[in-house]
């Protein structure tokens, strides 16, 4: 068949362009048709990686109707690169790219979506280091958080008292993670069991702030049990803190976060916010009041959704 080798040389010239130039969704549809794959092929590809991406999305990743977004979705992206036979951090980084340039200066106080990106990806190397899989075997039923913000206007610390329950046999740890503000110095950060639980491993990458320890409980949890545990992490490392977000893969429990402020260090304002996603923009933005007396202000959520939560403050 003479056309053959012509048609598998323009292929992978349309590949090698869009994985120069992007964007993100030709560059995937170009790797998939490639390497001849359909869809459903690289569905099963991406569960024995651990990943559970449906057809459905992938079709509409590949169409620029959707973006891969959540945490889960962005490990998919890292193993789309293995199966298609793609340089490592290709696909990643046209997905970062492309979005920090549609979100623009719009969040320059928060951290840009390619910090997110390249922090998912360390998240899961450090993960992968203390042998943790992406399901922990916990279902959150309430999680409260509480931070400290200092007289210099920095994330002191937090404490976090999480209510669980074991979706499987065997359960007998937690693996807390930490994301500092920009500047923060990991190997400074001290973690504190507080309650039914005990430090073990702790991992830190310095470059992303981010910070994974693991949180063992004084017995193995059976599938239905429930188990109450809280820790802290004394942080104190970075320049001014504006905000604080918490992220969410899948539907679950309550979340309820409360910031507390130096009395040395008020705020003007402060608000609450959502986001679907780290690329989309914010919503539900409201004021919060602060209370005189204990110099904090909080957010409840009765049952969380997939996306982020946050709380926002300005200085002047």
């Amino acid at each position: 068949m003479p056309h053959a080798p012509q048609h598998a040389d323009v292929v992978t010239a349309e590949l090698d362009s869009a994985l120069r130039g992007g964007p993100f969704h030709v560059a995937l549809r170009a790797a998939i048709a490639a390497r001849g794959l359909p869809l459903q092929r690289v569905q099963h590809h991406l569960s024995r990686h651990g990943v559970k991406v449906g057809v459905t999305s992938l079709s509409y990743w590949q169409q620029g109707a959707r973006r891969p977004q959540r945490p889960e979705s962005l490990r998919a992206v890292r193993a789309l690169e293995e199966i298609l036979e793609l340089p490592e951090e290709s696909l990643i980084r046209l997905l970062a790219d492309s979005a920090d340039s549609l979100s623009g200066g719009q969040r320059s106080a928060s951290r840009s979506y390619r910090s997110l990106v390249e922090a998912s990806g360390v998240l899961d190397q450090l993960l992968a280091e203390l042998g943790c899989p992406p399901d922990g075997g916990l279902h959150t039923l309430a999680h409260h958080e509480r931070l400290r913000i200092g007289a210099r206007r920095e994330l002191a610390g937090r404490e976090s008292h999480h209510i669980v329950r074991a979706h499987r046999d065997g359960v007998d740890r937690f693996v807390a993670v930490h994301h500092g503000d920009r500047g923060a110095v990991v190997e400074r950060m001290a973690v504190h069991a507080l309650e039914n639980c005990r430090v073990g491993r702790v991992r830190r990458h310095g470059d992303t702030g981010v910070l994974a320890a693991e949180l063992l409980f004084d017995t193995r949890l059976r599938a239905g049990d429930t188990f109450l545990f809280r820790y802290g992490v004394e942080d104190g490392t970075a320049g001014v803190s504006r905000e604080y977000v918490r992220g969410f893969d899948s539907a679950g429990g309550q979340y309820a976060l409360q910031v507390c402020f130096d009395a040395a260090a008020l705020p003007v304002r402060c608000h609450r916010f959502a986001q679907a996603s780290v690329a989309a923009p914010r919503s539900g933005c409201q004021e919060l009041a602060m209370s005189g007396r204990h110099r904090s202000v909080h957010l409840v959520e009765p049952r969380v959704r997939a996306g982020f939560l946050g709380i926002g403050w300005d200085w002047e």
